[in-house]
């Protein structure tokens, strides 16, 4: 808007009046860093409303003028402050705690828009749905040292987060101050604890998500002992190594325990293989003796049987029996000599021809007979 339309002079820059509805006052006549006259800027104000009423909004006889005819004008902008004050809104995520003189109402209002009658009644709203996190050890989190004594006294690097949300409202706003410091302090209390309950190695590798359990049920019973109001959602260790001064000599001694490893499966494997072979060898021989006493007791028992049919026989005829026996026995003895005998009745007149070289020599048994 033009500075010349403040009154019916010229613009302000081609002598006329001011910003201010004032011409302008040099250095020698009174300054022209003066600041313009209340009651005429209000004035002002009060004329251009009047203008945007019907019927131009003049004043009637006896109508006060000056700082009082802007009162109603103050009253709107206190109302419409105070209104400004008094009204507000809850997000999906948040719950809104009413203070009457600053105690707290027990009654706890949802999402949605509200009216507190300020400044008597306060209001806060704090995100129960949403999730904190605080990270603690290594370069994310600052003023916190992850280097921690474990039980075997062992230095470990640790670095961990701890997620968590608000539960009680009430408790979290008023019981503890700065709960985001709280949560970390208890955290990196407990962690210590519970790695210096545990063996290194073992906190490093089977043993984390057990750590992990311990450290956050441990960081609730604390915060409920504070009345904090705050849920540990979870614990994730995202880091336990040596201190990196000593990872090499860490690695060296990891590399010897996988060797150890190593040795100690090839040496189960190797006695497993030889067990296996002597197992196999003992049921052989095991089989091999059954076999044998199936076969003796076999033998006997047809001995015997054999014994016991010659007896029979030999009861029914003695004579007959007898000589058979003997026949047989002969044969079996003379059968296993290198003897010839010959029938010196058939050989009169005849000179026998007896190769003795030959009869030294293994041959089939020979037919006893004469001249043959």
């Amino acid at each position: 808007m033009p500075w010349s339309n403040q009154s019916g002079g010229g613009g302000w820059k081609g002598g006329g009046n001011g910003p201010w509805g004032q011409p302008p006052r040099g250095p020698q006549g009174g300054g022209g860093n003066e600041p313009p006259d209340l009651e005429e800027l209000l004035r002002r104000g009060q004329d251009k409303i009047r203008r945007l009423l019907p019927g131009g909004g003049r004043p009637g006889q006896g109508e006060p003028t000056g700082i009082m005819t802007a009162l109603p004008l103050i009253a709107i902008a206190a109302v419409g402050f105070w209104l400004y004050e008094s009204i507000y809104v809850v997000q999906p995520d948040q719950v809104g705690v009413e203070l009457l003189f600053g105690k707290v109402k027990p009654e706890l209002n949802e999402p949605g828009i509200h009216f507190a009658f300020w400044p008597i009644e306060q209001v806060e709203t704090p995100a129960l749905l949403k999730e904190n996190q605080e990270v603690l050890g290594g370069a994310a989190a600052a003023g916190t040292d992850s280097i921690m004594l474990s039980g075997d006294q062992n230095l470990v690097s640790v670095e961990f987060s701890v997620l968590w949300r608000i539960s009680d409202p009430i408790k979290y706003l008023f019981r503890v101050g700065d709960q985001p410091d709280l949560v970390r302090k208890v955290s990196e209390s407990v962690m210590r604890e519970v790695v210096g309950r545990t063996r290194a190695d073992e906190f490093r590798t089977t043993g984390r998500e057990a750590a992990q359990t311990a450290v956050r049920e441990r960081i609730q019973q604390t915060l409920d002992a504070y009345d904090a109001g705050v849920s540990i959602t979870a614990v994730n260790v995202t880091r336990a190594d040596p201190p990196l001064e000593v990872q090499d000599a860490f690695g060296e001694v990891q590399r010897a325990q996988q060797d150890q490893d190593k040795f100690k499966q090839d040496a189960q494997a190797y006695a497993n293989k030889r067990l296996g072979e002597a197992r196999g060898e003992a049921s052989q021989i095991r089989e091999a003796a059954l076999g044998y006493r199936d076969q003796v007791i076999a033998e006997a028992t047809g001995g015997a049987q054999r014994f016991t049919s010659v007896y029979q026989q030999y009861v029914k005829a003695p004579d007959i029996t007898r000589e058979r026996i003997y026949l047989e026995t002969m044969e079996g003895v003379l059968s296993k000599t290198n003897k010839v005998i010959l029938d010196s009745g058939s050989t009169q007149g005849v000179l026998p021809y007896l190769p003795l070289p030959e009869v030294g020599r293994p041959t089939t048994p020979l037919s006893t007979g004469a001249g043959q």
